[in-house]
């Protein structure tokens, strides 16, 4: 590829066609540069609705990867970075099928990242932040821990503004990662299957020196995902088999993940209360199975 400056763009989806041809429409008509150009590499893990087909025929430039069906999204991300990965690019964009972003989007990513190494981070992750298509509030893009007493990815929300804005982790829905960050931190952890990975990469960059930061202003919509009611709480072995699942458990406040994942996290993240960290979302999930019971009875 004859270009100053080269962008993988990675992507993995499974049974949302309509969605994900969407996403691409949006990023093929992105406003870029003099001498910037991109490379999708998606990653169709198992997809029964036609996608791969229809991606062929409306965008045959699109690397095109088959899943084995048990990827989900850490798994397909890593799938489709570690094709990338091996041409070398300057930059590597993590994109989720289900976010459409604005048209001048990737310019502002990349235009943040130059501004911040200007500033002598070079070793900077920039994510673009995405607001609900309806209400326009903040969906996905920065975090911020709240403290260090508080169990790993506890965190506020960062709100963009007209400047870049420091983060400790971001959400994998529109991410600008440098060759020099990928060279030190590598690819996503093979041992997350779905939830969490992208935090994970975040933190870990931090550990290593590298930065996470947000563009200025809103990059795109994306919707959040649904969230159960408040005070409902699933019967304990409805609870237990979701948590064994690779999507995990998902409440009010939080998606708890298998024992393992979890305790990768906590153990990873947590510093010296790390036990604690790994066996408190348990007890609050059977707590509240327990106190959910107690208010029927009553």
């Amino acid at each position: 590829m004859n270009a100053d400056t080269n962008i993988a763009v990675l992507l993995t989806c499974f049974n949302r066609k309509d969605k994900t041809l969407a996403c691409l429409e949006q990023l093929f008509q992105q406003e870029l540069p003099f001498g910037t150009a991109f490379v999708v590499y998606l990653v169709d893990d198992g997809s029964t609705d036609g996608t791969s087909e229809a991606i062929r025929q409306t965008y045959p430039q699109v690397k095109i990867f088959s899943g084995t069906g048990s990827l989900f999204w850490n798994g397909g991300m890593r799938l489709a970075f570690a094709e990338a990965m091996k041409s070398d690019y300057d930059y590597y964009l993590w994109l989720n099928d289900d976010t459409m972003i604005y048209p001048g989007a990737l310019q502002t990513l990349l235009e943040t990242s130059q501004q911040l190494q200007q500033q002598g981070q070079n070793r900077a992750i920039v994510a673009g932040s995405t607001q609900d298509p309806d209400t326009q509030k903040l969906t996905y893009g920065g975090m911020a821990q709240i403290s260090r007493w508080y169990p790993p990815f506890k965190a506020r929300e960062v709100e963009p503004t007209d400047a870049p804005k420091a983060c400790d982790m971001m959400c994998g829905n529109f991410v600008l990662i440098p060759r020099s960050v990928v060279e030190q931190i590598g690819n996503l952890d093979p041992a997350l299957t779905h939830y969490a990975g992208d935090w994970d990469y975040g933190l870990r960059a931090k550990q290593e020196g590298c930065t996470v930061w947000i563009a200025p202003g809103y990059q795109g919509t994306c919707p959040r995902n649904p969230q159960p009611e408040p005070g409902s709480a699933p019967k304990l072995e409805d609870g237990l088999k979701k948590i064994a699942s690779p999507k995990g458990l998902a409440l009010q406040d939080t998606t708890l993940q298998s024992f393992t994942e979890w305790k990768i996290i906590a153990k990873r993240h947590g510093g010296a209360l790390w036990p604690v960290f790994w066996l408190l979302p348990y007890r609050k999930l059977l707590w509240s199975i327990l106190f959910d019971r107690r208010l029927k009875k009553a």
